[in-house]
């Protein structure tokens, strides 16, 4: 069990990254969120097998089809295990 946070950057807000990123995690079998910052990035924490994880960290970098990622930054944390994949 793993968990990751990730900023992404690029014109990813107003793009439904979000909703999307909760899809994909959820489809995924992942916990965690995804929530926009101040900046005009989108912060997410997920967490789940390494595989997985690793699969939706390249998810991002692409995002949906209406997103332009720039960067995604990466950081390991320490596993929560908290319920779900939250829109905050």
């Amino acid at each position: 069990m793993i968990r990751k946070h990730a900023v992404v950057r690029g014109q990813v807000q107003g793009s439904g990254f979000r909703y999307y990123t909760q899809t994909e995690a959820i489809r995924r079998g992942l916990r965690g969120y995804v929530r926009d910052s101040a900046d005009g990035s989108i912060e997410v924490e997920v967490e789940g097998d390494d595989t997985t994880v690793e699969d939706l960290i390249d998810w991002l970098k692409v995002g949906p089809t209406w997103a332009k990622v720039e960067k995604v930054e990466v950081a390991e944390r320490l596993p929560s295990g908290r319920p779900g994949f939250h829109i905050l």
